[in-house]
């Protein structure tokens, strides 16, 4: 019960690492609020969680839009009355270089995981500040790190995350607050079977590269939201402004 009483929020919470995020953290006593594009599957993680005998709520919004951002704060605010841990999850990913890549899928790469980490944060921020404490999460990537081959906009989203994480921990650092990020490797999420698809590259062969790795394999959505929650717990009570670098020793190599 490392969460006690929290109120988180999670955003993209309806699968892969915001829906095990979610279900941890529930796990662990906090009430939740998942944020989505897809009501049906948002309806399904707060139905694992209820029967599990959590609290959580689930607000439709689209992170890009600043008018569903201050929607779904404000409902988690009218349930639960206040909001002590923030996950930026949401994102999206096109595999492309420059040329290739249209304008609306940069857009959409970079306002999914840099706008809506910003409109979100924007949201939350005033609270903490006023109760001195809180803790913001951001989710970036390995390649928020490192470049990665045709990921152009993905990564510079992932980076920006990164060094958003940094000034943001600086900022409010005196205000109680923590700021962190997580940097994920290759996750078994949805995410990767659609990118072999538009990669053009037979399952099996996607992740032998994947797994291409110390560790020897992909990663799975649990082992980042412990991940997650180490950062969200007071087991991280000293720890801000880091990237937490969670890919099964990929980068190292």
């Amino acid at each position: 019960m490392r969460l006690k009483d929290k109120v988180a929020v999670i955003t993209g919470g309806t699968s892969g690492i915001g829906r095990a995020t979610a279900v941890l953290f529930a796990r662990e006593g906090a009430r939740v609020a998942i944020t989505g594009r897809n009501e049906a599957r948002g309806r399904q993680v707060i139905e694992e969680i209820e029967r599990a005998g959590g609290r959580a709520l689930f607000a439709r919004a689209d992170v890009r839009s600043a008018a569903d951002c201050r929607s779904a704060v404000e409902r988690t605010l009218r349930e639960y009355e206040r909001i002590d841990i923030l996950f930026n999850n949401a994102g999206v990913f096109f595999p492309r270089t420059v040329p290739d890549m249209s304008e609306a899928e940069w857009d959409e790469t970079i306002d999914s995981s840099l706008k809506g980490a910003f409109l979100m944060s924007k949201l939350v921020l005033p609270g903490m500040i006023e109760r001195r404490s809180g803790v913001i999460i951001h989710n970036s990537s390995g390649w928020g790190l490192v470049g990665g081959g045709a990921a152009a906009a993905y990564c510079a989203a992932k980076g920006g995350l990164v060094l958003l994480t940094k000034a943001m921990a600086i900022d409010h650092g005196r205000h109680g607050i923590r700021v962190n990020c997580v940097c994920p490797g290759d996750v078994d999420t949805p995410m990767l079977p659609e990118d072999a698809r538009q990669r053009g590259m037979a399952w099996d062969a996607y992740l032998a590269e994947a797994g291409n790795r110390p560790l020897g394999r992909i990663g799975k959505p649990e082992e980042i939201a412990r991940a997650v929650l180490f950062l969200a717990s007071d087991d991280a009570s000293f720890v801000t402004g880091t990237a937490l670098v969670v890919d099964g020793g990929g980068s190292a190599d």
